[in-house]
């Protein structure tokens, strides 16, 4: 069984999936096309003999009696729109028998207070509009716990039907304070300009954060540039629209490659023979090239950051870090040719410079996404790059529910938020809205902090 998700309690995003699931195809193809020359990955001879591995790992995924597709997701818009945009490459590739799992759904032992009513009016039009597509393949639908999803008994608990906890007021659920995210917002613009990197596992609203903190400066008069490392972010989406003061663009690994290639072969093979410009183009053809050629964009963004506000939404977590690590390898180099008496500023010690860098945490509170964002802040660490400030998102916490089933969910939460106030002094908690936080005004609603639920 295949399961990949995009907003769950356990959040994955799933492009990096689909490129695992093409692997197979793609060496069969590449097998049977193949003249017996070597690869970047060593001599063909040496991958012929599995060609009948790869094969049958084709067969199986694209068989559907022993291949089960899930899609898992949350009733959002959003997260149903990325479900449908990987069913429909997943079918590209033969894996075409899906079922969808709608996570997280909440119970009518919630109850009608406003909270919940907010709650339960987005679900529904979510659902409503989900995509065709998916709307035509078998689904389930998984209640909201009280709880996190942690431990055996939490699992075993899973598909049973939710029974409303007893509650009272003295459950913590008071402890949480407003802490808006306009107030990193201020503290960000003390400066008028800088770089902005939005880092956290999959799922958890990193896309969202960063267009509400764009979006918020350029309406202070600021110019901004927001761009995205993430191959499942859609910015264009989460806009709706142009913002006046704001460029927006993506670093697709594709477009980088083809550019970086076009580039290469104008420069270093200008003056090339004809076997000479055959080897320069088998070589840019290596997996490496795309490392190679997102760290030049990258690093141009970066660049940027000197006379503007430069804010990135980054991939989730696995890969920011290579990506740092590429910036981590430049400056090594750099350092190495040049030497220790000469001024040289790398990517890298941009980002380490506290202030020219401003790295935000983002994540939910709950116990999977804290732990992964914990994680990543001692990875950032240990490269020298301190975390400015953490920001939970999606609390229902924050706005503050009446009702015994939702109290009891919050006190979780607050357990969490506590969590996250001992790794960081700088927190701010983004409550759950009422409406998705889609199109500029809604975007900058949420950076006001403009969120009553109800």
């Amino acid at each position: 069984m295949v399961s990949t998700t995009t907003s769950s309690s356990t959040p994955h995003q799933p492009v990096h999936t689909i490129r695992l699931l093409q692997l197979p195809g793609s060496w069969t193809e590449f097998l049977a096309s193949g003249q017996g020359d070597a690869s970047c990955l060593g001599p063909l001879s040496g991958l012929e003999k599995h060609k009948t591995v790869y094969a049958r790992a084709v067969e199986a995924l694209t068989d559907p009696t022993r291949t089960r597709l899930v899609l898992v997701t949350r009733a959002q818009a959003s997260s149903l729109i990325e479900i449908d945009r990987t069913f429909a490459e997943l079918t590209e590739i033969g894996i075409s028998s899906g079922y969808v799992v709608v996570n997280g759904v909440l119970p009518a032992a919630a109850g009608d207070e406003p909270t919940a009513a907010g709650i339960r009016n987005r679900e529904s039009a979510a659902t409503a509009a989900m995509p065709t597509t998916i709307a035509a393949l078998p689904r389930d639908v998984l209640e909201l716990k009280t709880g996190n999803m942690v431990g055996v008994e939490a699992l075993r608990g899973l598909f049973s039907p939710v029974i409303p906890p007893a509650y009272s007021d003295d459950a913590g659920v008071s402890e949480i304070v407003d802490a808006p995210l306009s107030t990193l917002i201020d503290d960000l613009e003390r400066n008028d300009h800088g770089l902005v990197l939005c880092m956290g596992k999959g799922g958890v609203g990193k896309t969202t954060i960063a267009a509400a903190i764009a979006v918020a400066l350029a309406q202070r008069g600021h110019d901004v540039h927001l761009t995205t490392t993430d191959p499942a972010a859609h910015l264009t989406e989460t806009l709706h629209g142009s913002v006046s003061g704001l460029t927006v663009s993506r670093i697709d690994p594709v477009a980088a490659v083809q550019q970086y290639r076009a580039h290469v072969m104008a420069t270093k093979g200008e003056d090339l023979d004809a076997d000479g410009k055959a080897a320069l183009a088998e070589d840019l053809m290596s997996p490496c090239t795309e490392e190679v050629a997102v760290f030049h964009q990258f690093s141009h963004a970066v660049h940027e950051s000197r006379r503007q506000f430069v804010v990135i939404d980054t991939a989730p977590t696995g890969h920011t870090l290579l990506l740092l690590d590429a910036t981590g390898s430049y400056h090594r180099e750099i350092a190495r040719q040049i030497g220790d008496n000469v001024s040289f500023t790398t990517p890298l010690m941009r980002l380490q410079d506290p202030d020219q860098t401003k790295v935000i945490l983002v994540t939910l509170a709950e116990t999977t996404p804290v732990l992964e964002a914990e994680g990543l802040q001692h990875d950032l660490e240990r490269a020298g790059i301190h975390p400015w400030a953490w920001v939970v998102n999606n609390s229902i916490a924050a706005t503050h529910p009446q009702s015994s089933f939702l109290g009891t969910r919050a006190a979780h939460e607050a357990e969490q938020i506590d969590r996250v106030r001992a790794l960081s002094d700088r927190v701010a908690i983004v409550p759950l809205l009422a409406e998705e936080p889609i199109g500029e005004s809604k975007i900058a609603a949420l950076a006001a902090g403009a969120h009553q639920l109800a």
